[in-house]
């Protein structure tokens, strides 16, 4: 199990698109042993066979493995935005609707995260999008998990536009 050692100054308000400055914070992972783990950074060629995790929502001291929001993952500290889908906005919500459903899509992402086993995947085309996320598709047993989300209601295919989620 890896111990997560976090020494910085913790600012009051904090968001998980916040970059600390260089010697604000300094983490480091060690394992078993003393030996300093290595952390996953995908490719656009990559894709990692039986991977996991402990995920849980992002939070200040929860930067490895969480879920930022319906379509957002941090992964090894990675950030990877589900390429094949477009969840609710919870950060900037046009409507209180839009709001409560991003906030189901992020929770039942966890949930989904924490099923099992999973493949990271380049999704074809792009490697990140203009935020500098990586583009990836998220697969267990050969499905994407956002498949999941789409069938609940919870987030649409992305077909490059986006479309509003209220009424």
């Amino acid at each position: 199990m890896a111990v997560l050692a976090v020494i910085g100054l913790a600012s009051a308000r904090y968001h998980y698109n916040d970059r600390p400055e260089p010697r604000q914070v300094i983490a480091l992972s060690v394992g078993p042993g003393g030996t300093t783990l290595s952390h996953y950074a995908p490719t656009a060629s990559s894709s990692v066979d039986a991977l996991s995790g402990e995920f849980a929502v992002c939070g200040f001291l929860n930067r490895q493995n969480c879920v930022i929001d319906g379509d957002t993952i941090l992964y090894s500290g990675v950030k990877i935005r589900i390429a094949d889908i477009d969840a609710p906005e919870i950060t900037e919500p046009k409507c209180a609707a839009e709001a409560a459903l991003g906030d189901r899509a992020k929770h039942r992402l966890v949930e989904l995260m924490n099923a099992g086993h999973f493949r990271i995947v380049a999704a074809g085309g792009r490697d990140e999008d203009v935020y500098g996320r990586k583009l990836r598709r998220i697969e267990r047993d050969g499905r994407s998990v956002a498949d999941a989300l789409v069938r609940e209601g919870l987030a649409r295919r992305w077909n490059g536009a986006r479309r509003s989620w209220c009424n």
